[in-house]
């Protein structure tokens, strides 16, 4: 069995418990695309079997978010569910936030948030912050293809749409809008609505999906969140890649759906016109 479930995880769930309930309707491993805070909602793509080695390719899919900033002060996890550190009386307007949005679009650089994933000499970040160990972390390139106000959501709130490719945080985003503006911010809500294929619409809530008793039904196909371009072998050519003969083919150098006949193998890599299958999810 193989393919994605894409489950639309609520907030107020692990990310964990959401995977676990794929893995026991399938009996079989299954790896998720990036964890989701408890107290965030949505997009959640999970990988069933073989399919979880297909991640790394789709890690650079662009991303979109609903997430609502509140003003006012700020905490130590740069969301609500951290600790209030400082607080201003300073709350910005529709106009100011407008005025230094354009200055987020494009590359920039980004500090993460210390309650992450970030690895620092082998730990994660939120390991050491919990632990109440100091440490600096580095800026990093992060892409913001897009950030609209979309509406004042409070008195010290609104609510934004945000396109990014992955590795974007959208915490940090909070904290930086909120200094550009002379004040302070958090985040106080987010949904992921779109990661590459996987969007709200085309997903299936937790509590949906453990009680189908034909699961099955949700999975979709491995092949449609890889856009690379379609290479298809015949058997015997298939066959002897797995063997590690490896036979020149009429390929520009780059990266491949490679089918056998009849189904998708994985994802492959041509150099000097060499084939290798890199992701095998057959």
């Amino acid at each position: 069995m193989k393919g994605f479930i894409n489950l639309i995880k609520p907030k107020d769930m692990s990310s964990a418990y959401a995977v676990g309930a794929v893995k026991k309707k399938f009996n079989l491993p299954c790896g998720h695309m990036g964890t989701l805070d408890p107290m965030a909602d949505g997009v959640l793509p999970v990988g069933v079997h073989k399919t979880s080695r297909l991640f790394n390719y789709l890690l650079d899919k662009k991303k979109t978010y609903i997430a609502e900033f509140t003003f006012g002060y700020s905490t130590d996890t740069l969301d609500i569910t951290g600790k209030i550190e400082d607080k201003t009386s300073v709350v910005p307007s529709v106009s100011d936030i407008k005025k230094v949005l354009p200055t987020f679009i494009g590359e920039i650089d980004q500090i993460p948030p210390k309650y992450s994933a970030k690895c620092i000499a082998g730990k994660r970040g939120y390991e050491l912050a919990r632990k109440g160990i100091d440490f600096t972390l580095e800026a990093k390139k992060v892409s913001i293809l897009d950030v609209k106000l979309l509406e004042q959501t409070g008195e010290n709130s609104y609510s934004f749409q945000i396109e990014c490719r992955g590795g974007t945080y959208i915490r940090s985003l909070a904290r930086d809008i909120g200094e550009a503006v002379g004040s302070m911010a958090v985040m106080s809500k987010l949904t992921t609505s779109v990661s590459g294929i996987f969007t709200l619409e085309n997903g299936v809530s937790v509590e949906e999906f453990k009680a189908s008793s034909n699961p099955e039904k949700y999975l979709i196909s491995p092949d449609l969140a890889v856009d690379f371009p379609k290479v298809v072998l015949t058997n015997n050519q298939a066959t002897r890649i797995l063997n590690g003969l490896f036979d020149k083919y009429e390929l520009q150098d780059g990266l491949y759906r490679v089918y056998n006949e009849n189904e998708f193998w994985g994802v492959g890599s041509s150099k000097k016109g060499v084939l290798k299958i890199d992701a095998y999810v057959r």
